[in-house]
């Protein structure tokens, strides 16, 4: 709304506006000084043409503009919402492989850490205890497991 107003306002005021004669004179330190009535003669005329301003060509320039402007504030929106994406995504990436990392390293140290180790059967009645090759590879696979979750991404 503030954009239309000041438009308005501007080609009002270019309505208004009226040519008159334009003089430039020089003040003591010889900077230019450019008025349309000079306080000190000899003051030199400067012939400037001024030109009507099409109000229908500066509303359709304007819209123009507005249209571009949206557009640009859309493709900024849709990145900035990719961006926000891919970093949620990216943090929901770190968190799972911290906590896989966790459950690997938990369950290396169990290995590790325990004399006897055994696999529970499909009933879930009786246990099978593993063999001393069995643990040995069983604890290999699993520094191998906390090694893969663990290590650098």
């Amino acid at each position: 709304m503030k954009p239309t107003l000041m438009l308005l306002a501007l080609v009002l005021t270019l309505g208004v506006a009226e040519a008159s004669d334009v003089f430039m004179t020089k003040d003591a330190q010889g900077h230019p000084i450019y008025t349309d009535r000079p306080e000190q003669l000899p003051a030199e005329r400067l012939n400037v043409k001024s030109n009507t301003t099409d109000t229908v060509e500066v509303q359709k320039r304007y819209e123009a503009e507005m249209k571009q402007l949206g557009s640009t504030s859309d493709a900024n929106d849709d990145t900035a919402k990719k961006q926000s994406s891919a970093a949620q995504a990216s943090k929901t990436i770190d968190e799972d492989r911290a906590k896989r990392c966790q459950e690997a390293r938990d369950r290396y140290l169990k290995l590790m850490n325990s004399q006897r180790l055994y696999e529970q059967s499909p009933n879930e009645a009786e246990r099978r205890y593993l063999t001393d090759a069995e643990m040995d590879s069983a604890r290999e696979d699993g520094k191998r497991v906390m090694d893969e979750f663990c290590g650098e991404p």
